[in-house]
């Protein structure tokens, strides 16, 4: 798939970004050239190869998903500078 300048122009102004009309023409060249790498990954088999995630084998390291501290509100809101019902008070941030 080769991009034109008009597509070009229609991506940046969908990124939102300011392309000059004599940047165009080259920002298009290497735009293709690009495209053109990743229609080469294409052509790599990759049958039978397994997803990975990280180039090192790795386990995870999962723990039990426990409460280990609760029942603690009143010591959490010892350390508020103001408290009203069990809850934070902030100031009010929207008129």
């Amino acid at each position: 798939m080769a991009l034109d300048t008009d597509t070009v122009k229609r991506i940046a102004r969908l990124a939102r970004i300011h392309v000059d009309e004599a940047d165009l023409s080259p920002l298009a060249d290497e735009l293709n050239n690009i495209l053109g790498w990743v229609e080469q990954l294409d052509e790599v088999d990759t049958e039978g190869a397994e997803p990975m995630t990280s180039v090192v084998e790795m386990v995870q390291r999962l723990r039990v998903d426990a409460v280990a501290d609760g029942d603690v509100r009143d010591r959490v809101l010892a350390n508020a500078p103001l408290e009203a019902d069990g809850f934070f008070v902030v100031p009010k941030v929207i008129e």
